[in-house]
Order: C-alpha cells, then structure tokens, then sequence
C-alpha cells in the first residue's frame, strides 16, 4: 500500500511538472508573440509618426518666421479668433514664387546681376556666396542630375568597401595632373549623408551599382539596415 501510494505521488508530482511545462511554454509563446507585435507596431507607426511630427515642426517654424517678418495687420490670424496652421508656409512658397517670377524678368535680372556684382567686391562674402549658390544650383538643376550614378570602392585600404556618388568624370587641371582617368565620387556619411567629402578615384578601381541615387542614400541614413532589395519589395 505505501509502494503504491509513493508511486501515485510520484506520478501526480509528473503529471503536475508536465502541466507547468506546458503552461511555462504557452505563456512564453504569447510573451513571444506580445513582443514580436509590439515591436512590428513600432516599426509602422515611428516612421509614419516623426515623418508627421517633423513636418508639422516644420510648419510651425515657418508659420512663426514668416509672423515675425510681416506686419500684424496682413497677418489673418489678427482678425480671427483662431490660428490657421500652415498658412506662413502658404505665404513664404507664394513669396518664392513671386520672387522667382521677378527674378527672371528684366529688371529682376539687372537688380540681381547688380546685387551680386556688389557681393563678388565683398572678400570673405563673395567666396562664401559663390560656393553656396554653386551647390544650390547644382542640386536644384533640372537639367542635370547632382549624382548620376552610384559606386563601390576600396577605402580608406585595400579590404574595406564603401559606397559612393559619382558626380562628374574628373576635368580640367586636376585630370592634367593625374596619370588616369579619374571619377569624382562624394562620400556621404552616415547618418547625415550631406556632409561627407570629396575624393578623385581611378574609374578602373570603382564597381557600378544598379540601385539608384536615391536607395544608396537611404542605405547611408539607416546604417545598412535598409536594403536596396527590401525597398524594392516594398
């Protein structure tokens, strides 16, 4: 009698670790799943949600610029009893326009030619304009695209590879002085891709990329978690 009640303590003790076992399992199944869920609900909504946020910064800055620079009385919000969100962004693209509008047209140009001509006469300035238009107009041009295309290459030694943005073959003084043909190829930074440098490299020892300018830098911005081919997907 006592071997047969050991016996069935023995097993109800099994039966009740099998049991816990099973539930243990269970509980971290869901643990699993709750956080396998919470993290895919991170990665929807924190894109969507700093996009968002970033812009309505955005918006809110302007708005208050552009409330700083014009005088109350053309401002709406002094004859409403509500703020309208937006509207000095609306106002400074409508102000662009009529900028750009002006600026083409005759006597536009000739206060311009004539504003820069004064600036080109200013030392320090003059260098400082002339190298920021110059960037402005290269990557505002619809005739020609800032970066055609994107590159591979050895750097900073032998064994590590790193991705570049061809801008133009390499002219004038610096391809006289160079033994081969040369590419000039920016380097941008992570995560800050407009910053970065400027190097001349063989185009013998450069490796062309299908993926465009536009997926290399979205590669760059996210560190390599981003991948041309899940875009592609996408």
């Amino acid at each position: 009698m006592k071997r047969n009640r050991k016996q069935i303590v023995k097993r109800a003790k099994k039966i009740q670790h099998i049991r816990l076992e099973k539930e243990k399992a269970v509980f971290m199944k869901l643990g699993a799943k709750i956080r396998a869920y919470f993290f895919t609900g991170i990665l929807v909504t924190a894109p969507v949600a700093m996009t968002f946020y970033l812009a309505y910064k955005l918006i809110a800055w302007v708005d208050i610029l552009v409330g700083k620079m014009l005088p109350p009385k053309f401002l709406p919000d002094t004859y409403l009893p509500f703020t309208i969100p937006g509207l000095g962004f609306v106002i400074l693209v409508g102000l662009l326009i009529l900028i750009g509008m002006f600026a083409t047209g005759f006597l536009g140009k000739f206060f311009l030619k004539l504003g820069e001509w004064i600036v080109y006469k200013l030392p320090f300035i003059s260098s400082v304009y002339s190298l920021i238009k110059q960037v402005f107009s290269t990557f505002l041009s619809n005739k020609n695209n800032a970066f055609n295309k994107v590159v591979m290459l050895e750097y900073p030694r032998r064994g590590l590879w790193i991705l570049g943005l061809v801008s133009t073959a390499t002219e004038g003084e610096i391809k006289e002085k160079l033994p081969e043909e040369m590419l000039n190829v920016f380097i941008p930074t992570t995560p800050n891709p407009t910053s970065g440098f400027l190097i001349f490299v063989p185009k013998s020892e450069v490796i062309e990329m299908d993926m465009s300018v536009e997926e290399a830098i979205k590669f760059v911005i996210s560190g390599g978690i981003v991948n041309p081919e899940e875009e592609e997907d996408k």
